[in-house]
C-alpha cells in the first residue's frame, strides 16, 4: 500500500470482479475515511489473478463514480417518444420518481397485461451484465416463474459450444490454467487471451519460456495472434473442416494414443471413416490455409506432449459452431492429451461449480401462476421477432436487467423498431442511460459488484468466491435481488422464497450431494471468501486430471463420445462435420455480398459495457470506426485506407472508415462491436447480423454474416 493509501484508508476490502470473463478476478479495494473506494487492483494472494487487472477493470471507478451513472427511479415523461432525444440528452426524456412509485408503476402494468393479454405476454431479457450467481439468476428467475411469464432462452453467448462440449464429454471442465506452464505446445483456436482472458497469459509466458511454441488458430490478426509463434488464418465458420483434417492425418498416419482411445472414447471406427473424407486438399479449399500448414499442425500436436487448447468461444457463433466444437474437442481425445499435466483443452471449467440451480431458481412456483406451468419459451437470439412478430399472445411488457439488447442482440435495426412501440411496455434496470435504456418506460438504477453481495464460480479457473460489498449503494442504486423481491411482495406473491436473503440463497446454492462441492459450507466460504474446487475422479484410484481416465466421463456410453447417440436421437449428426453456412452456400446471395463479415468485441470494452466511458474510448481510440479489409479486396473496389466506406447487406448498413492492412484474409472484412452512440451514423455492427441460430442450443450465428463494401466518395487524403 501506498503512503496516500496509508493516510487515507478506513480499510481494504475484497471483492470479485462479476463482468463477464473466464478470469473472474479478486480485487483489492482500498477505502478512504468517507468509504469512498479510491484504488482498486488486483489481489496478489490469488493464484489466477496474481496482483493485476485488465485494462477495463483497472479503471473500474471511473465507471463507479460517473457523473453519467443513473443513481434514481426515472419515469418517462408523457409525450416523449422512445429513443428520440439525442446524445447527451437521453435523461431529459425523463423525470424523477420515488421506488414506491416504480414499483407499485410495474406492478400494477404487469397485473393489467396479464389480466388481460396473459401472463406470458410478459418476456423478461437479461444475460451476463453480471456473473455473480445471485444477481444474474436468483430472485429475478422466482418472480417470473411465479408471474407465469415468457421463459427466456438465455443462448446469446455460450449454449451452442456449452452443449457440444457435454456432448463429448458430459460435464464442463478443462485445464487447469495453473497448469499451462506444463505443456510445450499451445493452441489458442479462436481465442484472443491478450483481450478477453489475460490472466493466462502469464501462465503462457512461463511455458514458453520452458520451450513451449504458441500457435493462434483465427481468422482475424489478434494481438494474442502478434504475439504467438504462428498465426493461421483461418477462414470464418471453417474450424471442423480444420480440425476433420487434422484427424485425418492422425488417423492415416497412426500418430494417434490407440490405448487411450480403446479405453477412453466411443464411436472411433465411426470418426475414422469421417475424417477420411477430410483431406488436406479439401480441408486447404475450405479454411484458406495451405496442405501443408494442415499436415505439419496436426504433426506437431500429435508429437508434442503436453499438448494444450485453448478453445473459446467464437467458434462457435457460426451456424455449424456446434459441429466445430464438438471436433476441436475430439483432438486431444487421439492424443490422449489428458494423460499429461498441462495436456488437454479448456473451454469452461464451469461444471466445477455444480450449484442447486432449482433452489436458487423455483422452477416449481410456475405451478402456482396462472398458466399453472412454465411460460413459453423465447429465443434471445431473436429478439427482434419477438417483439414485432410474435403472436398468442404478443409481447406487451418487456423487463429488460443485466444486458443492452439495443447494442448487442443480432438484427438491430428490428430489435429498435420493437423497442420503439409505444403500445410495449418496457422496464430497464441499468447502471447508465444505455441505448436500451433510452426506450424504458421506467428506468431503474442499478449497483455495481462493489455496492452488493453475492458470490461467484468461473469457467476459466477452480476458484469458488464470496463478495461482501465493498462501498455503499450510490444514490438509490439496487441488486436484482433487492428489485425483485419487492416487485413479488407488490404483486402479492405469498411465497416465502421471496424474502430470502443473499446468505440464505447461498446456502440453498450449495445444498446439493454432488461431490464436487463437499465439504464446501455457506460458513466456511464467507469466513475463506475464495475456495479452490479440486475436481476429483468419481472412483477412489482415479486420477487428479481431468479425463485421463473414464470415471471422469459423465456421457451416455461413460466415455468420450466421437459418436454420440443421442445427437442422432435428436436428428443431428452424430459425428462432427462441416457444413458451409446458410448465407455462404447460397450462390446468389454470395454474388450479391460476397464478403465475409467478422462482427468482432472490442478488446477494450466488455460487449458496450465500459464503451460508454472516455478513458475505455481512448484505449480503443485506434480501431473505432474502421472496416479493416485485405489488400485484394479493398483494390478490386477502389478502396484505400482512410476512405470512408458503407458496409451493407440485405439488414442493414453501416458507414465506416476503411483500413487496408494484415488483419484479415482475402475475402473477410472486419469491424468492432462498439456503443451505437459512438459510431459514425448511430448504428452497430448488429445492424448486419441475422437472428439465424447454430446447429447446437439455438445460439447466435454473428460470425455467420456476409457483406458488400463501397467507397461512400470520400477519397482518402494523400
Amino acid at each position: 500500500m501506498t503512503l496516500r493509501d496509508s493516510a487515507l484508508a478506513l480499510r481494504i476490502v475484497h471483492s470479485v470482479c462479476s463482468h463477464d470473463c473466464p478470469d473472474t478476478c479478486r480485487v483489492r479495494v482500498t477505502l478512504d475515511a468517507s468509504g469512498r473506494a479510491v484504488r482498486i487492483q488486483g489481489d496478489p494472494d490469488h493464484p489466477v489473478t496474481r496482483g493485476f487487472l485488465c485494462g477495463k477493470v483497472a479503471q473500474y471507478l471511473d465507471r463507479v463514480y460517473s457523473p453519467e451513472r443513473l443513481l434514481y427511479p426515472m419515469r418517462r415523461r408523457k409525450g416523449v417518444a422512445k429513443g428520440s432525444q439525442p446524445r447527451g440528452q437521453q435523461l431529459q426524456a425523463f423525470e424523477r420518481i420515488g421506488w414506491d412509485e416504480a414499483l407499485e408503476t410495474i406492478a400494477a402494468r404487469f397485473q393489467q397485461i396479464s389480466d388481460a393479454h396473459g401472463p406470458e405476454s410478459i418476456l423478461p431479457y437479461s444475460y451476463a451484465g453480471t456473473t455473480g450467481v445471485l444477481n444474474y439468476g436468483s430472485m429475478d428467475r422466482r418472480f417470473f416463474h411465479r408471474l407465469g411469464a415468457s421463459t427466456l432462452a438465455r443462448t446469446i453467448c455460450s449454449t451452442t459450444g456449452g452443449e457440444a462440449l457435454l456432448s463429448v464429454y458430459g460435464i464442463k471442465l478443462g485445464v487447469d490454467p495453473e497448469d499451462f506452464p506444463q505443456a510445450r505446445l499451445i493452441l489458442a483456436w479462436g481465442a484472443n487471451i491478450h483481450g478477453n482472458n489475460i490472466h493466462l497469459w502469464p501462465f503462457i509466458e512461463q511455458a514458453r519460456r520452458n520451450g513451449a511454441r504458441l500457435i493462434v488458430i483465427d481468422p482475424y490478426k489478434t494481438r494474442t495472434a502478434q504475439a504467438a509463434d504462428e498465426h493461421l488464418a483461418i477462414r470464418p465458420g471453417t474450424d471442423a473442416a480444420l480440425a476433420l483434417g487434422m484427424m485425418h492425418v492422425l488417423i492415416a498416419e497412426n500418430l494417434y494414443e490407440a490405448e487411450y482411445v480403446a479405453r477412453c472414447t466411443h464411436g472411433f471406427d465411426a470418426l475414422r471413416q469421417r475424417a477420411a473424407e477430410y483431406t488436406p486438399q479439401r480441408v486447404a479449399e475450405c479454411t484458406g490455409l495451405s496442405v501443408d500448414a494442415i499436415v505439419g499442425l496436426a504433426r506437431e500436436y500429435a508429437a508434442t506432449q503436453p499438448a494444450v487448447i485453448r478453445l473459446n468461444y467464437g467458434v462457435q457463433r457460426a451456424q455449424n459452431g456446434g459441429a466445430a466444437v464438438r471436433a476441436v474437442a475430439m483432438l486431444p481425445c487421439l492424443t490422449g492429451a489428458w494423460q499429461h499435466r498441462g495436456g488437454g483443452l479448456q473451454l469452461s471449467t464451469s461444471g466445477a461449480f455444480p450449484f442447486n440451480r432449482a433452489a436458487l431458481e423455483r422452477p416449481d412456483l410456475a405451478a402456482a401462476s396462472p398458466m399453472g406451468r412454465l411460460g413459453r419459451e423465447v429465443n434471445m437470439v431473436q429478439l427482434g421477432h419477438a417483439l414485432n412478430e410474435l403472436s398468442d399472445p404478443p409481447v406487451q411488457a418487456l423487463f429488460v436487467y443485466n444486458s443492452n439488447p439495443a447494442v448487442v442482440a443480432p438484427n438491430q435495426n428490428a430489435v429498435l423498431r420493437g423497442l420503439r412501440r409505444a403500445d410495449l411496455f418496457t422496464v430497464v434496470h441499468e447502471q447508465f442511460v444505455t441505448e436500451t435504456a433510452e426506450h424504458a418506460d421506467i428506468l431503474l438504477p442499478a449497483t455495481t459488484f462493489l455496492e452488493h453481495k453475492d458470490f461467484q464460480g468461473a469457467y476459466g479457473h477452480y476458484y469458488l468466491q464470496w463478495a461482501q460489498p465493498a462501498i455503499a449503494p450510490l444514490g438509490e442504486a439496487r441488486p436484482n435481488v433487492w428489485v425483485f423481491a419487492q416487485l413479488a411482495q407488490r404483486m402479492g406473491f405469498a411465497e416465502d422464497c421471496f424474502r430470502d436473503t443473499e446468505e440464505a440463497m447461498l446456502a440453498q446454492a450449495l445444498a446439493t450431494e454432488n461431490p464436487l462441492l463437499r465439504g464446501v459450507t455457506p460458513e466456511r466460504l464467507e469466513a475463506e471468501a475464495c475456495i479452490r474446487i479440486a475436481p476429483v475422479a468419481r472412483r477412489p484410484g482415479g486420477s487428479a486430471l481431468p479425463f485421463s481416465s473414464p470415471e471422469w466421463f459423465q456421457t451416455p456410453s461413460g466415455k468420450a463420445e466421437f459418436f454420440s447417440e443421442t445427437l442422432a436421437a435428436q436428428g443431428l449428426d452424430p459425428l462432427p462435420g462441416y457444413v458451409a453456412a446458410t448465407e455462404s452456400r447460397q450462390a446468389n446471395l454470395a454474388r450479391e455480398y460476397p464478403l465475409e463479415m467478422l462482427a468482432r468485441k472490442a478488446d477494450n470494452y466488455m460487449n458496450s459495457t465500459f464503451a460508454n466511458l472516455a478513458g475505455h474510448q481512448a484505449m480503443e481510440a485506434e480501431h473505432a470506426n474502421l472496416l479493416e479489409m485485405h489488400a485484394d479486396d479493398a483494390v478490386r473496389r477502389g478502396i484505400a485506407t482512410g476512405d470512408r466506406v458503407e458496409v451493407w447487406n440485405a439488414r442493414g448498413k453501416l458507414h465506416l472508415r476503411a483500413k487496408v492492412n494484415g488483419s484479415v484474409p482475402a475475402g473477410v472484412v472486419a469491424c468492432r462491436m462498439a456503443w451505437n452512440h459512438a459510431s459514425l451514423d448511430g448504428h452497430g455492427v448488429n445492424v448486419l447480423t441475422s437472428e439465424a441460430v447454430a446447429d447446437f442450443g439455438g445460439g447466435a450465428t454473428f460470425y455467420s454474416t456476409l457483406v458488400e463494401v463501397r467507397r461512400t466518395g470520400e477519397m482518402a487524403s494523400s
